[in-house]
């Protein structure tokens, strides 16, 4: 089984990247690099990728990580936001009561873009 269909599929995906945005907002550490972004847009992207990268129906037709966050490193992204974000991953996934071995999971796919969104 896929780490897509473990976490709930769909609906899961869904709920999560809502409240993981929610929780970005919210964090004055990483929310102005999403001061002028169409957060609708934003979330409907990433849903379809993390279904990609969890396994589910591939769907992502976005730029790859490292394109699709360039004009972010230009702004300043560094590994200090890239850990805020790595937090609100696991804090919304948490709250959602995933199980902590599919939170590694979760954790491990998004540790893996990490070189390419911040451009080393």
């Amino acid at each position: 089984m896929s780490l897509y269909e473990e976490i709930g599929g769909e609906a899961a995906v869904n709920a999560a990247v809502d409240i993981f945005y929610r929780k970005v907002l919210r964090d004055t550490s990483i929310n102005h690099f999403f001061a002028d972004v169409d957060m609708v847009r934003q979330a409907a992207k990433q849903k379809a990728f993390l279904t990609m990268a969890f396994g589910g129906p591939h769907s992502y037709t976005g730029e790859d990580m490292r394109k699709g966050h360039a004009h972010l490193v230009a702004r300043g992204l560094n590994d200090s936001h890239f850990d805020a974000v790595m937090e609100n991953i696991a804090a919304t996934l948490t709250e959602l009561n995933v199980p902590a071995n599919l939170i590694a999971q979760a954790a491990a796919i998004a540790e893996s873009t990490r070189n390419d969104v911040l451009g080393k």
